[in-house]
């Protein structure tokens, strides 16, 4: 044990050595980051706003900008700073929070994917018993326990990956602390403490997703029964947008799980990792105001108060 040598700092890679092209690479996840912080942040303003949108869905919904905000907040902004200024290198502390933070927006978001699922559920086969099965005391505690189990999750998860000491090696072959690349360089141990808790954690992940998708079929099963087109096309309007996000949210999470671990820098794989870091919450505001005409209708309102406070304030 003398003889090993415990890091206590970790070093990032990026797939080339060239300034030029990692000031591109910046540049290019700073336009992302902006793009997501500004869509994520219009949509919880308007959604605080706006009274017209304080509903459970919306609340769900607001919370789930605030995730996804949080999320890319995690990792894009370091990456950003590393390539603008050559620093590679990320203490044992920042990248502990690194894991846990992203960890429990991942879990966290889960637990609220499966909420508004639940939610339109409700509202479209029991619509008569909507008011009364989610109601905002329903709302706020099913919101903290998402937010706590997420925190269960996340506390858990980071404490086993960094229990013991790293002395195998202090390099990760990604643009922020990848679980997969931090268990790479990690003890058998811990390994299999991870593995068994990846087990516990598959489990849970296949229970929630079954919930998801009995809950669209009886949806989509009770909107085709309908016999008003008008109602239809509303039920859909709601839906959707929720169903491409839960779509999104699978697929990001299955390329993060599945993501091959390497031994080296890979372009594919900082793609691979572009995709699941940053795609979900640049998307997920597009969706909604695409999709679901009621925040369409309150960011319009929203700007048109804008404008004229604007108007009033130059006019005086």
């Amino acid at each position: 044990m003398d003889n090993l040598t415990i890091f206590t700092e970790f070093l990032l890679m990026d797939i080339s050595t060239s300034h030029e092209f990692q000031v591109l690479q910046s540049l290019l996840f700073l336009l992302i980051y902006l793009g997501a912080l500004t869509g994520n942040l219009l949509t919880v303003t308007v959604i605080v706003t706006d009274p017209h949108l304080h509903s459970p869905m919306y609340f769900f919904i607001g919370n789930l900008s605030l995730i996804d905000l949080c999320c890319i907040s995690v990792t894009v902004p370091k990456m950003i700073v590393n390539s603008l200024t050559g620093s590679k290198l990320i203490s044992l502390a920042a990248c502990a929070a690194q894991i846990f933070l992203f960890i429990l927006f991942g879990a966290t978001e889960m637990a609220f994917l499966v909420l508004m699922s639940y939610d339109r559920y409700v509202a479209i086969c029991h619509p008569l018993h909507y008011g009364l099965t989610i109601n905002p005391r329903l709302c706020t505690q099913a919101a903290g326990g998402s937010w706590a189990s997420g925190l269960v999750y996340s506390s858990i998860h980071t404490g086993i990956m960094f229990r013991l000491p790293f002395t195998k090696s202090n390099i990760i072959y990604q643009y922020f602390c990848d679980v997969p690349q931090i268990l790479r360089i990690s003890s058998s141990v811990v390994q299999f403490s991870e593995i068994m808790f990846a087990a516990i954690s598959v489990c849970i992940v296949l229970v929630c997703s079954a919930f998801l998708i009995k809950s669209y079929i009886d949806i989509f099963s009770t909107v085709l029964q309908m016999n008003s087109v008008e109602a239809r096309n509303k039920a859909l309007s709601t839906c959707t947008p929720q169903l491409a996000i839960i779509s999104l949210f699978v697929i990001s999470s299955f390329t993060a799980v599945f993501n091959p671990t390497t031994n080296k820098p890979s372009f594919i794989n900082l793609l691979l990792a572009m995709f699941y870091t940053t795609i979900s919450p640049f998307i997920n505001p597009i969706i909604y105001s695409l999709r679901n005409r009621e925040i369409n209708t309150a960011l319009h309102r929203m700007f048109h108060r804008h404008i004229d406070l604007t108007g009033r304030c130059f006019s005086i």
